[in-house]
């Protein structure tokens, strides 16, 4: 595992990204790298690197011979927290607006780009990561070679996203594990609660992403600070009917992947994402059974893996 600490495009704010391949790989492709960002309120490490059962979904990428690597945006994680989280909450707008986020993705694009010395690379978001990581493949489809978006995000069809609870918006929300687990666990019959998560995979990760906060893991119980942007954008465009960007912009292969009992992105958003990739060389959707937004550490992860390896492994084109 290699770590760095990158600029970004702004003064005093770096990034953290995390790199793992094949020890003694040499040999880099637009094909085979691929970059990963997180959702709205955890960190990339402790859910796309967290070895649950013996592997994460970052190393079971880099065994398939992938160059993989992962980013933390501002605010998130180890990167730079913007001054205003050490201020009360309420005295700043909310931070890190998808826009910026973009930027943020931007810099960790080309910082690999540039190392490795190739032109392109695979994308993959999660939940709000779809968001950010269509927008900039929508705005530079030369810089991409194809996209996996976890848990789409598109226009919300009534009511607010979980992690809105309403009222003004300060800087930052504050978690805690109760509230992740509730989330977590929405939506879920009450029949397949207990086996859904398999036994300390929960404890594991809430453990690892309540570590990352350096306010939040003092705190009893602990708590995790997360920046409003994605909030703030959820109420002024998704859930008022206009998108963030247009998905017809996109002129690289797509792949969504969505599970069952998702109640943050539910399964609507996605096939009526699908319908707006008009450009894009072909698009796959993958639909999980018995799985929530957080399918990536539940009992049916490997259904994910292995449906989206498939997509990244192959060189597909349409017959003539």
């Amino acid at each position: 595992m290699n770590e760095y600490m990158i600029q970004s495009d702004t003064p005093g704010i770096s990034l953290y990204v995390r790199n793992k391949h094949l020890a003694g790989m040499k040999k880099f492709s637009p094909e085979k790298t691929l970059l990963y960002v997180h959702g709205s309120t955890y960190p990339s490490e402790t859910a796309f690197d967290l070895s649950l059962g013996g592997t994460s979904w970052m190393e079971y990428i880099a065994s398939k011979g992938y160059d993989v690597w992962l980013v933390d945006l501002r605010g998130y994680g180890k990167s730079t927290r913007p001054p205003e989280m050490d201020q009360p909450a309420e005295q700043n707008p909310p931070l890190v607006r998808t826009t910026v986020a973009v930027s943020d993705v931007s810099s960790a694009v080309d910082y690999i780009l540039k190392k490795r010395s190739i032109n392109k690379l695979n994308l993959l978001g999660w939940s709000w990561g779809t968001t950010i990581m269509g927008k900039y493949t929508a705005e530079n489809n030369q810089k991409v070679n194809k996209l996996v978006l976890y848990a789409p995000q598109w226009l919300r069809q009534g009511g607010a996203p979980l992690t809105d609870k309403g009222g003004p918006l300060g800087a930052y929300r504050v978690a805690s594990v109760a509230d992740a687990k509730n989330r977590w666990l929405t939506g879920v019959p009450e029949n397949a609660k207990a086996t859904l998560i398999p036994e300390g995979w929960f404890e594991k990760w809430a453990a690892a992403t309540f570590e990352t906060d350096p306010w939040g893991k003092n705190q009893s119980p602990k708590k995790l600070r997360a920046p409003n942007g994605t909030v703030q954008d959820a109420r002024e465009f998704w859930t008022a009917g206009i998108p963030v960007y247009e998905p017809k912009d996109i002129r690289v292969p797509v792949m969504l992947v969505h599970a069952e009992w998702d109640a943050d992105l539910p399964s609507y958003m996605m096939y009526e994402y699908f319908t707006k990739l008009e450009n894009a060389p072909y698009k796959i959707m993958l639909q999980i059974s018995e799985g929530t937004h957080t399918i990536i550490m539940e009992k049916n992860r490997m259904l994910m893996f292995n449906g989206v390896q498939e997509f990244l492994d192959s060189n597909f084109k349409p017959e003539k």
